[in-house]
Order: C-alpha cells, then sequence, then structure tokens
C-alpha cells in the first residue's frame, strides 16, 4: 500500500507551493520598506512631502503586487505593507499633501 506523502500546507498561513516568485517577492519587500517608511515619517509634520509621496508608492506596488501574488504569504504581506503605505499617505496628505510648500 504505497501512497505518496505530502507536506500538509494547506492550513498554514505562509504557506507557498515551493517555487521562487522573484517579482512578487520584490514587490512585496519594496511595499513594506516604502509602507514602514511612510508610516514612520507621517507623524512628523515636516516630512509630509516624504510620507505622502512613500505612501503613494506603497499603495500603488502593493497593488500590483497583489494583482499579481500567487501565495498566502505574498498576500500577507502585502497587506500589511498597504495599510502602513495608506496610513502614511493619509497623514501626509493632511500635513501638507504632495506639493504642499513646494507650489504656490
Amino acid at each position: 500500500m504505497a501512497q505518496a506523502l505530502r507536506p500538509n500546507t494547506v492550513g498554514g498561513l505562509f504557506a507557498t507551493d515551493g517555487k521562487p516568485h522573484p517579482i512578487q517577492d520584490t514587490l512585496l519587500a519594496v511595499t513594506l520598506v516604502v509602507g514602514v517608511t511612510a508610516f514612520v515619517t507621517g507623524f512628523f509634520h515636516s516630512l509630509h512631502l516624504l510620507s505622502s509621496w512613500a505612501g503613494l508608492v506603497g499603495i500603488l506596488t502593493g497593488a500590483y503586487g497583489q494583482w499579481i501574488s500567487e501565495t498566502t504569504r505574498e498576500r500577507f504581506g502585502l497587506i500589511l505593507g498597504l495599510g502602513a503605505s495608506a496610513v502614511g499617505f493619509f497623514l501626509g496628505m493632511a500635513h501638507g499633501g504632495l506639493f504642499g510648500g513646494v507650489i504656490g
């Protein structure tokens, strides 16, 4: 009674299909780094340019990453990065926006 034994990856949060996904992993890393940058700088009024632009870049890379993601691990990290990017973006917009103080 020989049966093929496969690992149970269905129930794990960080389940993967065992294949490399370099584009998705790069988008995940960029979204997380830019999201944390936008989130942290969003709490400083004078850094509104950095937080709003970093948040916008994080939202765009995270959205594209969600569109092409293939595993739960990628989607989980992208959602964290998207949330941090959105908070940083909105705080940056509230403190002066994308061009506040530069144009005008």
